[in-house]
């Protein structure tokens, strides 16, 4: 029996879609429309836009005054968009968001002094666009013949991106060829995944084919390539824009497959089938075979497999900052954007998905030129919407995150639902700015649930859950607060006397002078708001409700630090503080002053001590005196200088020895 058959992911891609899409809503509004160049290589769909009033123009300076321009999926030259800017021209940039990141690697990489070297066609339009990022200085390859022509210095340098519509056979070898030669070159994978699908289905289906029918236009390089592909595995393999191109006394064989460029809408894919399916009814027909009311029952059902409001399990196969591609087996690819993804606008689509996942979806819209769009946020919503109600019901504590501020209040993201919390219930203390607390995790309680003219709205409370908690734990520190015991808690306000520290439920003041062991003027020298400190209670009045808290260490009491390391006699550096008249106060160690009496300064009578030292200057000094009850300690300059000797005086001649009496 003769079968027609479709490969997966044939047609219409994201890039061309949404480019088309911005064409038509820029009709709609009644936007005088030009494009640069034609939006996409199709024929059918070009002309239709024409009768629409939609322009094609090659150059900026063509657009009218009154014209916005669309810049086409495959992007341009960086230079072109400058002079669009240059000449004023509103424009609509719908370069393919795959596209848009070969630009920016490209330049990025060209800035940073690489040889930049293009995988694709050099006469399509993109691949001349993305050159046109790198001053067209890229070079240009499609083969891996050319790459082996390149300068190794070149390729040793390089940042290596390919067109992403080029066949991904013919860029593994090249690939495998430079990875093979250079170590240091930069190779970016940047074929489309969907093209790389597109192509590996219709090389699945071209090999097991008889016959088989590329449609796209003539000038579409992905329909070429897809062309070239199938042939290679199918030789009865042709190309053809539409139904009326079919070469009817041709096609032979058991199965006649069918795959569509990226250009290609759905609806001239529909066409080619039935007129296929009709040349197959008329020989099926003759041997009894399926009808071709069972044959094209069969392809709408695989062709139209999803409508708006549908609510549908399928694969997670791509993942961007912006949008999660789902494969539902429908013939494209289901899109969900990042709104439709989650309610917090800092999420990172990575992060809730990733490649793989079996994912749950609602289906917001289904279009041939649009696309499938979809929401996993309903989904969420619906399911969570039970949960909010029968916390309402039960007073279940629920948590969150406060994703935006709003007028009189936040909105909380809890079970894919929105809760409006009050402003006068968003915080246990007044907060006159409610946007510092979007970010925060919070736990609350749904106090209200109202209907009106926009549906059911939930309404929560953040305080009341925060003030019986913070209650609860006032209640247990009470019940064990013992002076001496520490605790870990959080820095939440500076004043000029303190800060005041949450230990769990309640808040204690560390006094300036407990804060640091040597002199400070202002807390922000130790701690700031938000810093985890560990402290220990000095004092606790649950009737004031006022804490004293320390946070100086015994061990960091300096002058426990000077009894292990100063002892009478003992010559140390110092430095000189302060002057005062009757000597110089010398600092030993940060927070242990000493005093060098004027006597002690030098070896001779001074009037002051400014005429032997200044303030900041380092001596060496021995300590004389110790005090430690009184902590004082008293220095010598004058014990380490040596005396003066003192003047030499003429000798005085001794007296004449009397010579001894001699008997005569």
């Amino acid at each position: 029996m003769r079968r027609v058959k479709i490969a997966d992911r044939a047609g219409f891609c994201f890039g061309v879609s949404r480019a088309i899409k911005l064409v038509e809503e820029g009709v709609a509004k009644n936007i005088r429309i030009a494009t640069l160049g034609p939006i996409i290589h199709n024929s059918q769909v070009t002309n239709s836009l024409a009768k629409k009033g939609v322009r094609i123009i090659n150059s900026p300076e063509e657009a009218e005054k009154d014209e916005t321009v669309v810049i086409r999926s495959h992007g341009i030259p960086r230079d072109v968009e400058d002079t669009l800017k240059e000449l004023g021209v509103n424009y609509i940039d719908a370069t393919c968001p795959f596209v848009k990141k070969i630009h920016n690697i490209v330049m990025e990489n060209h800035a940073q002094g690489k040889s930049i070297i293009i995988v694709g066609d050099k006469s399509h339009p993109e691949v001349i666009g993305i050159n046109g990022w790198c001053g067209n200085t890229g070079a240009v390859i499609a083969s891996v013949e050319e790459c082996e022509k390149l300068d190794k210095t070149l390729l040793d340098n390089g940042c290596v991106v390919a067109q992403t519509t080029f066949e991904r056979e013919i860029w593994e070898k090249i690939t495998k060829f430079i990875k093979n030669t250079c170590k240091t070159t930069l190779i970016f994978d940047t074929i489309c995944s969907a093209t790389n699908e597109r192509q590996k289905s219709a090389a699945e289906l071209a090999e097991n084919s008889d016959s088989f029918i590329v449609i796209g236009g003539k000038n579409s390089s992905n329909t070429k390539k897809l062309y070239d592909i199938a042939r290679r595995r199918c030789p009865s393999t042709f190309l053809v824009e539409g139904a009326w191109e079919l070469p009817a006394h041709e096609l032979k064989g058991e199965l006649i497959g069918i795959t569509a460029g990226a250009s290609t809408p759905d609806w001239i894919i529909k066409e080619v089938y039935i007129m296929v399916d009709e040349q197959v009814k008329n020989i099926n027909n003759e041997k009894g075979d399926q009808s071709f009311a069972e044959a094209l029952e069969q392809y709408e059902q695989s062709l139209v497999a999803l409508n708006t409001g549908d609510i549908k399990v399928g694969k997670v196969v791509r993942v961007t900052p912006t949008e999660v591609y789902v494969d539902l087996g429908y013939k494209m690819e289901g899109v969900i954007p990042a709104e439709e993804l989650t309610d917090d606008p800092a999420a990172d689509t990575a992060s809730i998905c990733s490649v793989g996942d079996e994912i749950e979806v609602f289906v917001i819209r289904v279009s041939d030129i649009d696309g499938v769009k979809l929401s996993k946020k309903k989904i969420d919503a619906i399911k969570g919407w039970k949960t909010i109600e029968a916390a309402s019901e039960s007073g279940e504590i629920l948590e969150g995150k406060i994703i935006e501020a709003v007028n009189r209040g936040v909105i909380v993201s809890s079970n894919g639902c929105r809760i409006f919390v009050p402003a006068s219930l968003a915080s246990e203390r007044f907060t006159s700015d409610l946007s510092t607390l979007v970010g925060n995790e919070v736990r609350f309680k749904v106090v209200n649930i109202r209907e009106d003219r926009r549906g059911k709205r939930a309404i929560g409370s953040i305080k009341e859950v925060a003030a019986a908690e913070r209650k609860a734990k006032a209640d247990e520190f009470w019940a064990n607060v013992e002076e001496g015991k520490h605790y870990t808690g959080v820095v939440k306000t500076l004043t000029k006397f303190g800060a005041f520290v949450d230990i769990g439920g309640v808040d204690g003041l560390i006094h300036i002078t407990q804060l640091s062991w040597q002199r400070i003027k202002d807390p922000a020298e130790v701690v700031k708001v938000g810093d985890v400190v560990d402290v220990y209670i000095i004092k606790a009045n649950q009737e004031t409700n006022k804490i004293s808290l320390g946070f100086r260490k015994v061990e960091d009491d300096p002058w426990v630090i000077a009894k292990s390391k100063f002892e009478v006699g003992s010559v140390v550096p110092v430095k000189v503080v302060r002057l005062v008249q009757f000597g110089a106060f010398v600092e030993l160690i940060p927070g242990i002053d000493g005093l060098v009496h004027i006597s002690q300064i030098a070896n001779k009578r001074i009037n002051k001590p400014e005429d032997e030292l200044t303030v900041g200057q380092v001596v060496d000094a021995k300590i004389t005196d110790i005090d430690w009850d009184k902590k004082k300690i008293g220095l010598s300059i004058r014990a380490l200088i040596a005396p003066e000797a003192p003047a030499e005086e003429a000798p005085v001649e001794a007296p004449a020895e009397e010579a001894p009496a001699t008997e005569e």
